[in-house]
């Protein structure tokens, strides 16, 4: 299980306010918040997840590293209030890498997930050395695209991909066209939830398409995207289990060993009662040995 801390960045643009995914953009982004923020601390009890959004006047942290849900939903409700302008795709990026800098557990793996609805401003000049500057922090990070879906936009989180991720496969793009599924119920069988590895992406969705035949449950993800999620973390939770009872196992059986093993001349102390060293005395305790020490010469 990967121990992380995660910034989402939601895309609050005037966009975002368009209903082509159930109920809006904006709510369809919500929705599919929970869903992540469930994935990652389920995955790993330390890991955390902040919030942000990008619209606006300007990028705005919403909830800081946390592992309360609420703080997160808190976020949204107040962002729902502030949809409104274009989004700032680059600042937002680098406002979360700082965010993610500042992090009190530094074991965990830095990770950035954006949603992106709206036009993107930004050249892909800029967006590639913004992406090279992440690689070099060592985070990854995800773009989900839904909504405005032009050749441009496409093209331009492509490029951004294609750099940070280099040989790895630790960042993913998505691209999500409408449809009469829910966003979040797209999402779930997509790499960003199923992790490096659980899937090769959505079939016929993007540049990341393809449905995962390998599930190791037996199924297909594309199909029931809540039952495999939910068998996938009943499998983690197992594992987690057995691990911890083996390690219970062996700390017992160490400290076991221990209490086996005595001291040498641990039953008998060092000197009497009297003083004397131990067994200096004869069986019946009232003089030396015989045969021990020397003996005055009477003669």
């Amino acid at each position: 299980m990967v121990l992380e801390a995660v910034m989402i960045v939601v895309d609050n643009s005037e966009s975002s306010r368009n209903g082509d995914y159930a109920p809006t953009r904006f709510d369809a982004q919500a929705d599919a918040v929970g869903i992540i923020f469930q994935n990652v601390v389920q995955g790993n009890p330390e890991s955390s997840v902040g919030l942000m959004s990008m619209g606006g006047k300007g990028p705005e942290v919403l909830a800081t590293l946390t592992t309360d849900q609420g703080k997160i939903l808190e976020g949204l409700h107040q962002t729902k209030k502030k949809i409104r302008g274009s989004a700032h795709l680059s600042t937002g990026i680098q406002i979360a890498s700082l965010a993610l800098k500042h992090r009190q557990n530094k074991s965990q793996k830095a990770r950035i997930i954006v949603f992106v609805c709206s036009p993107i401003e930004e050249g892909e000049r800029e967006l590639v050395t913004l992406a090279k500057k992440m690689k070099k922090f060592s985070i990854s990070v995800d773009f989900i695209l839904f909504g405005d879906m032009d050749a441009a936009n496409e093209a331009k989180l492509q490029a951004f991909n294609r750099e940070i991720k280099g040989n790895t496969d630790s960042s993913h793009l998505v691209i999500i066209p409408p449809s009469s599924k829910l966003l979040s119920d797209q999402l779930i069988s997509t790499p960003i939830l199923l992790g490096e590895g659980g899937a090769s992406g959505l079939g016929g969705l993007g540049a990341e398409g393809g449905a995962n035949e390998d599930f190791p449950f037996g199924v297909d993800p594309s199909q029931d995207p809540e039952l495999a999620l939910a068998l996938r973390m009943s499998m983690e939770e197992e594992k987690a289990r057995q691990e911890k009872l083996a390690r219970e196992q062996a700390e017992a059986a160490k400290k076991a060993s221990l209490e086996s093993v005595k001291e040498e001349g641990e039953s008998a102390p060092l000197l009497d009662k009297d003083g004397q060293p131990s067994g200096s005395k004869d069986n019946d305790g009232k003089g030396p040995k015989s045969g021990d020490g020397d003996k005055m010469d009477t003669s």
